[in-house]
């Protein structure tokens, strides 16, 4: 709005709704209000022991100041970052369809090597939402039909000939709650950003991984960041890994599986490298 990317009729304020609370749920996972702040859900003990992932994902996604105002369903709708979205003077097809995507030809060293489209490449800016991808979170809807469920993994959508649609929310939906299950595999977050200090990701690895008595593969899985218009679940990588040995180079030909679909730009090809070693790394980390 700052920018004059959008200029919205009407604005409602719904940080009066009681959507304010972390609560265990009765199969031994968590539901969390809409309108939790990033950093009471990063501080959370319940995350931090038993969703690390979850909460490392929060404390590597901005400063404490914005951590302190974001919230859980904010942070789910977020915008992308594309430097032709966020410029009012430029042609965007996700900002006014039919206009063009600039960014195919022009700078887009950080946007989309997965599930983009000729009509737009733009990546989603979320390093919370890959986290809530990689475990199988769904979010409580709420609208003029009543209530639904929807899988975090097909909240977002590809961009396809639509890009100005980022999710399958329909008109006057809102977000409630996030549903976490109960989680019993070690998992981790890892970033890559182009500086230390806050800055989005350049590629992202959230991984849960689970072996068994004979240290193979009972379990895993994975979401990349800020490789695609949404979270990236990666199932080819996970269904390579499952049943085989937990060692780098299983993990690496795991994620080749997954990133043979990877089509990257003129300046965004490091991203497949990038992303291949995050995931050996971070699974490393938990074997």
């Amino acid at each position: 709005m700052k920018l004059g990317v959008a200029a919205p009729e009407t604005l409602v304020d719904i940080n009066h709704l009681p959507l304010h609370d972390v609560v265990r749920r009765p199969d031994g996972g968590l539901r969390i209000g809409a309108g939790v702040r990033n950093s009471e859900l990063a501080a959370h003990p319940v995350v931090r022991r038993h969703y690390p992932v979850l909460s490392q994902a929060l404390l590597a996604g901005a400063s404490g100041q914005l951590r302190n105002m974001a919230t859980t369903g904010g942070n789910l709708l977020q915008r992308t970052r594309c430097r032709y979205f966020m410029d009012a003077t430029k042609p965007c097809n996700k900002r006014v369809p039919g206009s063009g995507c600039p960014a195919r030809d022009g700078d887009h060293r950080n946007l989309a090597v997965l599930g983009a489209s000729d009509a737009c490449v733009a990546t989603h800016p979320s390093d919370m939402a890959v986290a809530l991808v990689a475990l199988d979170a769904v979010a409580r809807v709420t609208g003029p039909d009543g209530e639904r469920t929807i899988p975090i993994e097909v909240l977002h959508r590809l961009p396809g000939d639509q890009p100005h649609r980022d999710t399958v929310l329909e008109p006057g939906e809102l977000i409630t709650a996030v549903d976490l299950p109960p989680l019993g595999l070690p998992s981790a977050y890892r970033k890559a950003r182009d500086r230390a200090s806050y800055a989005f990701a350049v590629g992202s690895v959230a991984a849960c991984l689970r072996l068994d008595d004979q240290g193979r593969v009972d379990d895993a899985r994975l979401a990349f960041g800020a490789v695609a218009h949404k979270p990236w679940r990666a199932r080819a990588a996970e269904e390579a890994l499952r049943g085989g040995p937990a060692t780098r180079e299983a993990f690496l030909a795991a994620a080749d599986a997954e990133l043979a679909a990877a089509e990257p730009l003129r300046d965004n090809a490091f991203k497949v490298p990038l992303i291949r070693n995050l995931v050996a790394t971070t699974l490393e980390e938990l074997r």
